[in-house]
């Protein structure tokens, strides 16, 4: 096999280097979720092609750790390998970082491309294996170094996101962010995560698969504002305007020699947790380095009028494009050889219908039967499944619009006999998206708190499911972005577990997998909006901005209280009246059963 023979290459240039602990994050120079083929070094070397995970190979050993998403799907692609999975959070799997600290030997060296790691990160190593009286090595790319046909880093064109659709102009985004400089009496700051460059400059990208953004580094002075990126990626005419607004442009590389030349005792404003070392490690040894979370992550989560107003628009657009798949599915899997893959070219037909749609903004999940109890699975020719109508198929995708992004999960039954185990699952699950969309909470609760809305249903049948409930999501950016989400566990970091506020938008997405069986997620944006202010405080709750019905077949009134059949019936009244409009005769007669009151 090819992994077990990349393993042995990347071994003998770690003994070559004098290092006994080598480490792969799932990352780009810039702390991207989602990266382009140049960074794939993590799956180069393991053959794992989830979207998170890291390896840790020494010269005995080799491991992969990745998230409860993944479990089922790297158990499968690190078959034969030689490289032992370990499932992050599960009960006895030590973290990657304590698992590098006791393996390293006495004295010994630990080596990663500094490049793909952060300052914080790395810091918190270099303690760590300080007390061991062990090296860390950050200047050796050794998987880059073994890797012959590697991908180039490759600089896509970009352009401008006109005001229309940002709703803020980038000269004011730029004045805060100078108030920043003020407020911490620094002389630059640097901002190195691709999403708050974009949102920032109001630019935007193709740079990375789905997520439209630019590689880049952006550098905000007194003075001035310097765009580190490819070079003639913008029109004369995108130049012209970026130049009058104040940016300068230099090219992407020359980021590392730029900052050799700040002077002795500037303050540089830099957010440890996702600048990579690499780029500090070129600073002159007298800066003050100030850390600071990225002011932006908290600006670009709150949407503006403009924002929220758009993506509506862009919700009916995508709800009308998996409405129309839904009903397409519904009526040819009996008569038709259909496959995931093919569902999905179908559905990327539907959306490209629609106005002003840019493509997915992300890989689609479409997983039949056994293959929906994988989190994140993603068909292959290989594994593309043939539809029957007797199971489920899960279905979770979304789009790039102009007008914003969307996110959406929907598990349909393909035939109308199901079983009561089904019927059971999906209706638990069901209750759990309705239950927290309704949720009503006082202002400076976090996601942490309003978790059990949706995981209740579950937690009454000892069942769970092995991810977050709720993920914020951008305007035109990431279809995952921080700082809001939903999850019981408390995440670490300063960025993490944020005070949900209005204009948030998070995915609402309970899920249930039973693995060798089917899997059942049901999701939906919804915005953060207030309610009403007492002597009690502000409360919040949330408005959906997903409409595509949920599938009547698959659930079990009785399984539902009062209330609950009263959310189901407001929301499919309100999925019909939204839709209509743009169906055919026969979809609308479809979509008003499919709506009709429980």
């Amino acid at each position: 096999m090819e992994i077990p023979m990349r393993l042995k290459k990347l071994r003998q240039k770690m003994e070559e280097a004098g290092i006994d602990i080598y480490f792969i994050p799932t990352n780009d120079y810039h702390g991207s979720e989602y990266v382009s083929d140049f960074f794939k070094t993590r799956e180069y070397i393991s053959g794992f092609d989830g979207s998170a995970g890291s390896v840790v190979v020494t010269q005995n050993e080799a491991g992969l750790w990745t998230d409860g998403r993944y479990f089922l799907q790297a158990e499968a692609q690190l078959s034969g390998t030689g490289i032992t999975l370990y499932k992050s959070g599960q009960e006895g799997v030590p973290k990657v970082n304590d698992y590098i600290v006791q393996h390293l030997p006495e004295g010994g060296t630990f080596g990663c491309d500094g490049g793909m790691v952060s300052v914080a990160w790395a810091e918190g190593m270099q303690r760590s294996i300080a007390a061991r009286q062990g090296k860390m090595d950050l200047s050796q790319d050794l998987v880059g170094s073994i890797w012959a046909e590697r991908p180039v880093l490759d600089h896509k064109k970009a352009w401008i996101l006109g005001e229309k659709y940002a709703g803020e102009s980038r000269q004011s985004k730029i004045k805060k962010l100078r108030g920043c400089l003020e407020k911490w009496k620094a002389d630059r700051m640097i901002i190195t995560s691709l999403d708050d460059i974009a949102w920032i400059l109001n630019i935007r990208g193709n740079d990375i698969p789905c997520n439209p953004v630019v590689l880049s580094y952006l550098i905000v002075e007194k003075g001035q504002c310097v765009l580190f990126a490819g070079e003639d990626i913008f029109t004369q005419e995108a130049q012209e305007q970026l130049k009058k607004d104040g940016i300068s442009f230099a090219p992407y590389e020359s980021v590392f020699s730029y900052v050799e030349q700040f002077q002795e005792k500037e303050r540089i404003l830099v957010d440890k947790r996702r600048i990579n070392a690499r780029i500090v490690e070129n600073f002159p040894k007298n800066t003050k380095i100030v850390d600071m979370v990225t002011p932006t992550v908290a600006w670009k989560a709150i949407k503006n009028e403009t924002e929220i107003a758009n993506e509506k628009e862009a919700h009916i657009r995508d709800g009308v494009a998996v409405t129309k798949l839904i009903y397409w599915l519904k009526q040819n899997v009996t008569t038709m050889p259909l496959t995931e893959m093919k569902v999905a070219e179908q559905l990327e037909k539907f959306r490209q219908q629609g106005k002003h749609y840019l493509g997915p903004s992300f890989e689609p999940i479409v997983g039949y039967a056994e293959h929906g109890a994988i989190v994140h699975y993603s068909a292959t020719e290989e594994t593309d499944a043939r539809l029957f109508p007797e199971n489920f198929l899960l279905l979770d995708t979304g789009g790039q619009y102009l007008e914003g992004t969307t996110d959406i999960t929907r598990t349909i039954l393909l035939g109308n006999k199901p079983t009561a185990e089904q019927k059971k699952y999906y209706t638990a699950v069901l209750r759990g998206n309705l239950n927290l969309c309704a949720a009503k909470f006082l202002y400076g609760c976090t996601g942490v708190a309003i978790d059990y809305a949706a995981r209740q249903p579950l937690w009454e049948m000892g069942c769970d499911f092995n991810h977050g409930t709720g993920h914020g999501v951008g305007y035109l950016l990431n279809v995952h972005e921080g700082p809001n989400n939903i999850c019981y566990r408390i995440a670490n970091g300063p960025d993490r577990n944020a005070v949900l506020e209005e204009g948030m938008i998070t995915s609402d997405e309970p899920g249930i997998y039973l693995e060798g069986k089917f899997g059942i997620r049901l999701e939906n944006l919804i915005l953060c909006v207030k309610k009403e202010k007492n002597e009690f405080g502000q409360f919040m709750g949330f408005e959906p901005l997903t409409f595509v019905p949920f599938d009547r077949d698959a659930i079990a009134p009785e399984q539902m209280n009062e209330k609950e059949r009263e959310l189901l019936n407001a929301y499919h009244q309100k999925v019909y009246e939204t839709l209509e409009a743009y169906l055919t005769k026969e979809e609308r007669e479809w979509l008003a059963d499919e709506c009709a009151p429980v």
